[in-house]
Order: C-alpha cells, then structure tokens, then sequence
C-alpha cells in the first residue's frame, strides 16, 4: 500500500467516478483503475461498487475510508510542518463553504490569504450547512464556513450577520425603517430553506405566532425574484443580497436577529499549520473589513 494509492481511492470517492479523479491527479482512467485495483488486492477486499452510473463506496469501503483520510491528513501535517521547519511555506487547505458565504465572504478572504501565502493551494467545496458540517466530520475538507453554532466540531467566530425583511416596492410597509414579526404574522411569506429559518421561526415562536408560509425555497435568488413579483415578504441574512437591488424595499427587522458565521474544524490544537494560517487570515480580514 502507499499513500498514493490512498490518495487515488479517496479521490475518486469524493469525485464519483474514475476519469474525473485521473483528470484531477494527472492519470489515466485506467491508471486510476490499476492504483485501486492494487490497494483492493493489497486489503484483500472490494472497497468500491463499480456500475454505469459511477462508483460508491461498499460496506468494507465505508469502514476504511475514515482511517485514510486520516493517514492523508496525518501525511499532510508532516509535509507542512517540516516545511514550516524549514522555513517554507507550502501545503493544501480543503474549504467548505455555503453559497453566500461563497460569494460576499470567501472571494476577499482568499485573496488576503494568497497575497502572504502564495505557496499554500486552495480547494473549495460548496454546499449547504449540513453538507459543510459533515464534510468537516468526515475529513473531506480541512476547515469549513458554518452557521453557527454546530454540534461535535470545534467553532470560531468570525461575524454577525444580520437579518432584513424584503418586500416588493409599493407594498404598505416600504415606507417603514423597521418592522416587527407581529406585523409580518399575517403578510404571504416566503420562507427561506438555506438553515436560517431556524431562526426566523424562533422569531416567531417566541411571540406566539406563525409564519403565514406561501412558499419555501431554497435558492436566495429565487427568494428574491418572487419578492419583486409581489409573492409574498421574506427574512433573509443580508449577506444574500446582492449588492444592488431592484423593484424591492430592505427594511430592518425588530429587535435585531443575527446568524453568527464562523468556520468549524474537527480539532483547532490539531489544524496543519496551513489551516491555522488561514484561520489567522480569515479573522484579520474580518477585523479589517469591520473597522473599515
């Protein structure tokens, strides 16, 4: 066994099939196929279901792989810390991320990362709070941006992020500077589907009311589009907004409701020394950004 092969056949279980994992590592499918071929025979056991539709991950596979992302991390650890040793700055962070975070947060931070450490690759994986979450717990990324507060991993603030009510331009209430849920309980509303609708009912609950839900959605695009077409008022993290926007009024909701964001890793004493610079980064371009 080697930890290329390791490597190979985490790779092609993160991509689903062979030929995305070879145009990732610089192999042919069939050296894909040769490498776990090799680590099969090597355990003595089938690690992967091979079929039209891609590959997954056997019962046998679902016990080993945990233990090799393990190696894998343990491997990238020694890289990186004999590098900081030397005086060197290399290495790979995995980074999940949630789609606004993605798009108002990340973009600034990585660049304020790349321009101290150039050496260092990043890799990013977007998906939704829960996918983040298990992500981090499964070893698939090194360090994830969450919604917090999770459960079984470790946290570290970053910011607040507040939430605003969007309805359409004209709308009774577009004059207002800030609105209650009492004033919303009985306007069409649109709830969200993205995590933070745990607290917007919480909101509510907490004055014995309900939404009155017309719809529930996913995509903070869509959420507004339907906004603008006088579908119904919603509560969103101002972090979805896009920077300009149209046909559709922004008002404060009272009292003041944040999401905290922040990034979650399975241990912080236990991060590569690439993972913590990030971290480092991270919370410098938040403070920066803050107090300009």
């Amino acid at each position: 066994m080697s930890f290329f092969q390791f490597e190979v056949f985490v790779k092609v279980v993160d991509t689903g099939n062979f030929t995305r994992a070879g145009e990732i590592l610089g192999l042919t499918q069939s050296g894909v196929s040769h490498n776990i071929s090799a680590l099969e025979s090597e355990l003595g056991i089938v690690l992967l279901n091979r079929g039209r539709n891609g590959v997954s991950l056997t019962d046998a596979g679902k016990r080993i792989i945990g233990h090799m992302r393990n190696v894998l991390s343990e491997s990238e650890q020694i890289k990186q810390k004999t590098a900081a040793i030397l005086g060197v700055e290399i290495g790979k962070i995995k980074i999940g991320s949630f789609p606004s975070a993605s798009a108002k947060l990340l973009p600034g931070i990585i660049s304020y990362f790349k321009g101290r450490f150039k050496g260092i690759e990043l890799e990013l994986h977007e998906g939704s709070y829960s996918e983040i979450n298990e992500w981090v717990e499964n070893g698939v990324i090194d360090i994830g941006f969450v919604s917090l507060p999770i459960k079984g991993l470790e946290m570290i603030p970053l910011l607040k992020d507040q939430l605003v009510v969007l309805l359409p331009n004209g709308h009774p209430f577009h004059e207002y500077s800030s609105l209650n849920v009492e004033q919303l309980a009985q306007e069409p509303f649109i709830m969200p589907k993205a995590g933070c609708e745990l607290l917007i009912k919480e909101r509510f609950q907490s004055c014995g009311l309900k939404p009155n839900i017309q719809f529930e959605v996913e995509d903070n695009q869509t959420i507004i589009s339907m906004v603008q077409e006088g579908l119904g008022l919603t509560v969103v993290p101002q972090l979805t907004l896009p920077n300009w926007l149209t046909r559709v009024t922004q008002v404060e909701l009272v009292p003041e409701t944040y999401r905290q964001i922040g990034l979650a890793v399975k241990s912080v004493k236990n991060n590569t020394p690439a993972v913590k610079e990030f971290i480092h980064a991270s919370q410098q371009f938040v403070k920066i950004n803050r107090e300009g």
